[in-house]
């Protein structure tokens, strides 16, 4: 059974900087394009970023020259680097899994997130 766990939310001032991480079991990094989402209050689910097994990355357009995704097979751990933050990032960070090797595919195995929220 795969389990994907969140951690490294919390409070933070704006321009400021959190790193999450996501640790998988039951499966391995080398099978699964890994992902990020988040979901605003009021908001419906975004995509932040995502990594396919071959490591070709992907990032929603708010985000990019902000956010970094990386990923550490060994640990079994995906990452997403927040950088800049800004009171619109405030969401519940998911980390996600799909059932293949590219970002094109469904993601089917999704973690119960981490709350991240930008406030001076």
């Amino acid at each position: 059974q795969v389990q994907l766990v969140e951690s490294g939310g919390g409070l933070v001032q704006p321009g400021g900087s959190l790193r999450l991480s996501c640790v998988t079991s039951g499966t391995t990094l080398d099978d699964h394009a890994s992902g990020w989402f988040r979901q605003a209050p009021g908001k419906a689910t975004e995509g932040v970023s995502c990594m396919s097994v071959l490591g070709s990355t992907f990032y929603t357009d708010p985000v990019k020259g902000r956010f970094t995704m990386s990923r550490d097979k060994a640990k079994k751990t995906t990452y997403l680097q927040l950088t800049d933050l800004k009171p619109e990032d405030t969401a519940v960070y998911y980390c996600a899994t799909t059932p293949g090797r590219t970002c094109t595919e469904t993601y089917n195995n999704w973690g119960r997130g981490t709350q991240v929220t930008v406030s001076s």
